[in-house]
């Protein structure tokens, strides 16, 4: 496994990091979900990404419960608070009510005392920024949040809060976590070199578009079963990428890749990791057997007229593909 540190910061992630989103307490099993955890850290990954709205908690639980025994000091826990996790008006966003009750519940779920990474899942246009910053600031104090983040905001958000951050002596932002893959490249423009200059480092989420890159959906064709786009809570948020233009496109991709040798999944894994902005890649399993898939894009070394070919076949997706302009569903 390769480590890198978070940002600037000292705290040092694997490169690949298990997430569990859809997949814990919904698409898999909580045994087959241990077992995947525990495949992981097999292959030496220490990061573990989740969040308080996942399958409503249930997610959570899984994890905590997979990680039982093993030596805490020894893993990087993220999760997220911000998406609603109950029925009353303070049971969503960035305000303090929230921010604190639901780390509580998130530790108790979790199974620890403290968490590696806090992240706010969104950004909450009702709550003053100040407050949110105050709340985040006052858990790493007490030691209940070592580093905090941010998901998908924008780097005008991202500034903002750096900026009250260094004039009211909060903690600062370490992380960013966007969606980012060869087919979806929006944090280039503003997000990477604004977080470049600062310090703050990506932890990217859907570096396989949902599964899109592996090839395993094809044009004209039905879905595997069992896969994200059966599922009830995971098919909205692949449905967009359903496209007959763009799975044509991919299998083209899926061509190149084997033509020089290597797995598509693993080259779509290790082209977001060569940039230098991206501190990790978040990678899901329904099966054991796909982490050790996956670590194989650590021993990649893609060539440069490979990367060249797969840009050219990539670009009518990228730059030009009807309906891909503006950012695809929003997960929570």
């Amino acid at each position: 496994m390769e480590f890198r540190h978070l940002g600037r910061s000292g705290l040092v992630v694997s490169a690949l990091a298990y997430g569990n989103w859809i997949t814990h307490g919904d698409q898999v099993e909580e045994e087959t979900a241990t077992a995947c955890v525990r495949a992981a850290l097999d292959e030496g990954i220490t990061s573990f990404d989740t969040a308080d709205v996942y399958a409503q908690g249930r997610a959570e639980e899984v994890l905590g419960q997979a990680l039982r025994g093993v030596r805490r000091e020894s893993l990087e826990i993220f999760t997220k608070v911000y998406w609603p996790t109950g029925p009353g008006p303070n049971d969503r966003g960035l305000a303090r009510k929230h921010i604190i009750e639901s780390l509580h519940h998130s530790l108790r779920r979790l199974q620890t005392d403290y968490v590696d990474l806090y992240q706010a899942h969104r950004f909450d246009f009702e709550t003053p920024l100040e407050e949110t910053l105050r709340a985040f600031d006052d858990l790493v104090r007490q030691g209940k949040v070592h580093y905090i983040g941010v998901s998908e905001w924008t780097a005008e958000q991202i500034g903002a809060a750096l900026t009250m951050a260094a004039d009211m002596g909060f903690d600062r932002l370490v992380s960013n976590q966007p969606q980012y893959s060869l087919l979806w490249r929006v944090i280039e423009s503003d997000v990477v070199p604004l977080c470049e200059r600062e310090g703050m480092g990506q932890i990217v989420f859907s570096p396989l578009a949902q599964g899109i890159l592996t090839g395993k959906y094809r044009p004209g064709e039905p879905p595997p079963e069992a896969s994200r786009a059966t599922s009830e809570n995971g098919s909205g948020f692949i449905s967009r990428w359903l496209d007959d233009g763009v799975l044509g496109t991919v299998q083209q991709y899926v061509s190149v890749c084997r033509e020089a040798g290597y797995p598509p999944a693993a080259v779509a894994l290790a082209w977001v990791l060569t940039n230098p902005n991206v501190s990790a890649a978040i990678v899901g399993a329904s099966r054991p057997e796909q982490l050790a898939e996956n670590v194989k894009a650590l021993d990649l070394d893609l060539e440069g007229d490979v990367l060249a070919k797969i840009d050219e076949v990539l670009a009518p997706i990228v730059q030009r593909h009807p309906g891909l302009t503006q950012s695809p569903p929003q997960r929570p």
